[in-house]
Formats: C-alpha cells, sequence, structure tokens
C-alpha cells in the first residue's frame, strides 16, 4: 500500500441495486514471485465475475492479456516517473501513446492514476504531482482520449490533518495551497473524481482502546455521534470517507466526488498487528461489500454511491514491512481463495455471509459463533477482561479452575478465551458482548485449545 455464515465466492459486478448503491473492484498488484501468469490471472478474474481492477503500473503482459475481457481497469503512473512527466510535456505524450492508446479501447481503461500516494512518498515527489498530472491530461487530449480515460491521484489517509470527528475533516494545511486546490481544479475541469486510500485496519491497531472492533468491521455496534453535525455512523471506514469529504468542504471543492481506491484487512499480521487475522479479513471484506451494493451513500453524501477496490487479488509475498504487508489477498498464489465471501448482489440478497476457508473448505457451523481472546493484546488487559468475565459478567468458569476439564492448556490466552466465550454466550451473542476493550473478537470455527470444547450455549 504505498499504503460470518455460509456462502459461495466472488464475482464482482458493475449493475446497480439501487440508484445510490455502489461498486466494488479489487487491486491487482504484482510484488511476488510466485503469482499466475496474466493470462490465467484474466482467466481467475472472468471465472469469478470480477469486473473492476487497479494495477499498480502500465505493465504490457497484463494489458495485453486483459484485452477484450469487458474488465474495467485503472492503470498507474508511477512515482518515479513523475519528475519526468511534470518536466517535459513529451514524455507523457510518449507514455501515453505507449501504454495508454496502445491498448486502448481494446483494454477498457477508465482511468490513470497518477502516482501513488505523493504526499508519504519518501523520495520527496509532491512537487512534480500536479504538474504531471496536467501533462498527462493534456497528453489525452492530444490522442482524443480525455472524455473517456480519468486522471486523478491516489491519496493516503494521512493526508488530512484531522478527521476524528468527522466533521473536522480538514487537509494538512501545507499541502492545501500548493497542491490540493490546483489538483482538485484540474479534477474538476476533467470531470474525474479524487482518489483515496482508507484503511480502518490501521486506525484500528493505533486505538484498539477506543475504537470498537464491531465499528471498524461493519458489525453492529452502538455507532458513533459525530460532535460537530450530529451523524451518526455505524463504521469507521464511511467516517474516513465524510472526513474527506469535510476536508473538501472546507476549501470549496464539495462537488468533487470520491472513490476509495484502496481498503482492505489483512489475513495475517505481526504480534502488534492487533485484529490482523483470517477471520477479520473476511468480516471487513464481506460486510464492506454487502455494505456498499445494498446501501447509500454515507452519511454525509447519502445520494452519492460508496465505491471501493479491495486490497488485494493476491498475497504479495515480496512486499517489505510487517507481516499484514503479504497478506491482504483474497486468493493465495495457487489462486485458492483466503477466505470466502458475498461479491455479488446476488450472494448479498441471499443472505450469504464471510467466512475464512480451511484448504478450501467451509469452516461455520449453523451459523454458531464463539468469542475468543486477542493474544496480541497486552497480558494486562486479558487478565482484566478474565476477571471481569468470571467476576461481575457472571460466565461460568468452573471449567478452567485447577483440575477442571479445560484448566489445560494453562496458559493466559486459553483461559481467557473460554471465559469471553463464557460470557459471551450467556449474554445471546448480544453486539458488543465480545470486545472486552480490543481483548477479544467473533470467530466461526470452534476454538481449539487442546481437548477442551467451548460451549455455543450458556
Amino acid at each position: 500500500m504505498a499504503f460470518f455464515s455460509s456462502l459461495s465466492f466472488f464475482l464482482l459486478f458493475s449493475s446497480f441495486l439501487s440508484h445510490a448503491a455502489g461498486w466494488v473492484g479489487v487491486n491487482y498488484g504484482r510484488i511476488a514471485d510466485d503469482l499466475p501468469s496474466p493470462d490465467d490471472v484474466v482467466k481467475l478474474l472472468k471465472t469469478h465475475g470480477i469486473d473492476r481492477i487497479k494495477l499498480f503500473d502500465t505493465e504490457s503482459t497484463v494489458l495485453t492479456a486483459l484485452s477484450n475481457s469487458n474488465i474495467s481497469v485503472v492503470v498507474s503512473l508511477p512515482n518515479e516517473y513523475l519528475s519526468s512527466a511534470a518536466s517535459d510535456p513529451s514524455f507523457t505524450d510518449n507514455w501515453v501513446q505507449s501504454n495508454i492508446s496502445h491498448f486502448y479501447p481494446s483494454t477498457k481503461i477508465d482511468a490513470i492514476a497518477v502516482g501513488n500516494e505523493v504526499f508519504v512518498d519518501p523520495n520527496n515527489t509532491t512537487n512534480f504531482l500536479v504538474p504531471a498530472m496536467k501533462n498527462v491530461y493534456a497528453s489525452l487530449q492530444k490522442f482524443n482520449l480525455h472524455t473517456n480515460i480519468k486522471v486523478s491521484t491516489p491519496l493516503a489517509f494521512s493526508a488530512l490533518a484531522s478527521s476524528y470527528p468527522t466533521s473536522s475533516g480538514s487537509f494538512k494545511p501545507d499541502l492545501i495551497e500548493p497542491v490540493m486546490k490546483p489538483m482538485l481544479d484540474l479534477i474538476r475541469q476533467s470531470q474525474s473524481h479524487l482518489m483515496v486510500n482508507a484503511y480502518p485496519f490501521f486506525a484500528y491497531i493505533g486505538n484498539a482502546d477506543k475504537i470498537s472492533i464491531d465499528y471498524a468491521l461493519f458489525r453492529e455496534n452502538a455507532g458513533v455521534i459525530d460532535s460537530g453535525n450530529g451523524l451518526k455512523y455505524s463504521n469507521l471506514l464511511e467516517a474516513q470517507v465524510d472526513a474527506v469529504f469535510a476536508a473538501l468542504s472546507a476549501i470549496k471543492f464539495e462537488d468533487i466526488p470520491v472513490v476509495v481506491t484502496e481498503t482492505g484487512w489483512p489475513s495475517k499480521g505481526d504480534e502488534n498487528e492487533i485484529g490482523a487475522s483470517i477471520e477479520n479479513a473476511a468480516a471487513y471484506n464481506g460486510n464492506l461489500v454487502k455494505r456498499v451494493l445494498t446501501g447509500s451513500g454515507t452519511p454525509l453524501r447519502p445520494k452519492e454511491p460508496l465505491n471501493a477496490y479491495l486490497f488485494a487479488l493476491f498475497n504479495e509475498n515480496k512486499k517489505q514491512g510487517p507481516t499484514s504487508e503479504r497478506n491482504y489477498g483474497l486468493f493465495y498464489p495457487n489462486e485458492e481463495k483466503v477466505y470466502e465471501i458475498p461479491l455479488t448482489s446476488a450472494d448479498v440478497e441471499g443472505g450469504v455471509g464471510s467466512t475464512p476457508a480451511v484448504n478450501g473448505s467451509k469452516v461455520i457451523k449453523n451459523g454458531q459463533t464463539w468469542c475468543v481472546a486477542n493474544g496480541k493484546v497486552a497480558p494486562e488487559k486479558l487478565q482484566a477482561g478474565l476477571d471481569y468475565a468470571c467476576g461481575e459478567g457472571g460466565a461460568d468458569c468452573s471449567s478452567i479452575q485447577p483440575g477442571a476439564t479445560c484448566y489445560n492448556p494453562n496458559s493466559l490466552e486459553a483461559h481467557a478465551s473460554y471465559a469471553f466465550n463464557s460470557y459471551y454466550q450467556k449474554m445471546k451473542r448480544a453486539v458488543g458482548t465480545c470486545d472486552f476493550g480490543g481483548a477479544a473478537y467473533v470467530v466461526t470455527q470452534p476454538p481449539q485449545y487442546g481437548q477442551c470444547e467451548f460451549p455455543t450455549e450458556y
């Protein structure tokens, strides 16, 4: 990123369920040495009905493979080309001719992302962004492609100076005059949209003691009331998107539409990456898709569709950084699904949910859910939750006493999981009863701690 229930799987769509319902696409990154060939990837996309993708370059083999596939494509001009694109119009003329017009329209290129999260690029390319975008747009005009192919740039969410409360959303002051306003003028002139990369996962792991996991994962929760405008938010992504809208309004660009060009949740992470799990990844992406396909716009822009590209198509084994960076994929490189989520209107209308996949098999049982401890939080937090569940919470913790059936394995995580689940089942699995300040989360397969069997009712 320079950034629970049974079901069928994956078909992306382009049709609307209602006038305000949105669409979903997928980012196709290739920082890996074990991915299928572009031709095989296109077959995979078509097999699963995925008809919108975003690329991070203009690799010719990929664009050739996509020819006549009817898959809509966003291509990218990488950050390392921004300096040349900004200073030399002939560079963008040649780039557009070689990488866009050479493939269009047989390859259905919808937009060009000029750079990616440029404001956080360690190579300090911010000053090149707007001139590069203007030259790319001028080159599209020369080839008479500007009415069909949009020009934008994906912003990291950190471009905002403020995002909470949502109504206080504002861009960083040092970006507004030199970059944001001229960039948004171009986007307005070309009738394009602003691209934004938004990851509730990052906000959650940095504030797990303050942000409910249910709020982050689009699950039922009490919601958050914006103290500035009184609007109620039921999930973190919409709050983030509306913070961008608020920032746009603050500088008089309230007419600019927004597309979420990256969002997702990792299925695996390092010890400090709280919440990175296959269950949570399935929940976030599955619930996001249901929200996008069936919902209206955001609370601040209810009549405008919420459109988003999931990150990412594959796990990418050569990505640098924490473990999570290599585990955002919807598919493993062998084309097996990491988890199953609904991505078609038929799936959503049929009540299909989200669940992990283990060796290709579904593991959910009759809609049952359990509550388990988050082993990545501090031991003190687990102990506090365990003490509450077995004390004031009234959970049945007799089975984890010395000599009892679930005493072994004798670990804090195992005992906390049993206590948390006992409390969760006692509370009839009500929303918010499996949280314990971020120390617990819901799973859709029976927990495995030795021979101990976790009950599904109190």
